[in-house]
């Protein structure tokens, strides 16, 4: 297993795209957050010219509540595209370039080959997961008063949230990857499902007229979204009557491990049944 890893490893780390998209998830997630404070105060200074109640100016990045929104806004799904190219282009170079047919040549068999994408899958999103747990450290300790490990902790979860999002994404890249075989193609049509697609499909399935119970939120992209689905801001309740997440929910997790899962075998299939 340790020997997957380090052939991954080595594939990536001088591969300039993979820091480029890893560089602009950052970015776009950085550039988020500084946003968000400025946007939810200057809407609860216009919601005070309007109403003779006063909001109080809301502060999002303390402890306890810098876990859930921190998590959410680097899981919406406008910054998880790029770790999910990274993805898609290391799958599909495979191909193009016939270097997966070289390391199965080499002796490396077919399931080898499937498990160390997952395993760089699985180490891309701890080492995400990392950074993200040391950021929202600081920021939370910067922002936050009268410190104590107990309020540290309390909302700590949603980093877990965060970990099953990132590495559920991810394979569902893999997923397009394998079966489309074309770096353009999969990213063209993996974008998109993502952004045009699933919304179209999740919209339509929440109409009472086609069926009777919701199953929208079951779709596959947003079975992974809904890990970490709202941030933790009370206005947003207040004024657009939001049920805001309280906790990771274990049944939540599990649906996308479900689908996960499935992708992973199916790939298995093709990955058998196809030429290489």
């Amino acid at each position: 297993m340790i020997k997957l890893i380090k052939i991954e490893l080595k594939k990536i780390l001088t591969y300039k795209i993979f820091w480029i998209l890893i560089g602009l998830y950052f970015i776009f997630l950085t550039a988020g957050l500084l946003m968000a404070e400025f946007m939810i105060n200057n809407m609860v200074d216009n919601l005070n010219k309007q109403s003779p109640i006063p909001f109080p100016h809301v502060a999002i990045y303390f402890f306890p509540w810098v876990w859930q929104n921190i998590s959410f806004f680097a899981t919406i799904r406008y910054v998880l595209i790029f770790p999910a190219i990274i993805i898609i282009i290391l799958i599909t170079n495979e191909f193009t370039f016939k270097t997966i047919r070289q390391n199965v040549i080499n002796g490396l068999s077919k399931a080898e080959f499937l498990i160390s994408k997952i395993l760089l899958i699985v180490v891309i999103s701890v080492i995400m997961t990392f950074f993200l747990m040391i950021g929202t450290l600081i920021i939370g300790i910067s922002h936050t008063a009268d410190i104590t490990f107990a309020l540290i902790i309390q909302k700590s979860s949603f980093i877990f949230g965060f970990f099953i999002t990132m590495l559920c994404f991810q394979i569902f890249a893999l997923f397009f990857g394998f079966l489309l075989r074309n770096t353009g193609l999969s990213i063209a049509l993996f974008t998109l499902y993502i952004f045009i697609a699933e919304p179209i499909l999740y919209h339509l399935l929440k109409a009472p007229f086609i069926f009777k119970n919701n199953i929208s939120p079951y779709l596959p992209v947003n079975s992974i979204i809904r890990v970490t689905e709202y941030p933790s801001i009370p206005i947003l309740k207040q004024v657009m009557g939001l049920n805001l997440q309280d906790s990771i929910s274990l049944g939540t997790c599990c649906v996308p491990l479900l689908y996960s899962a499935i992708m992973i075998g199916i790939v298995y299939w093709v990955l058998v049944k196809r030429d290489l």
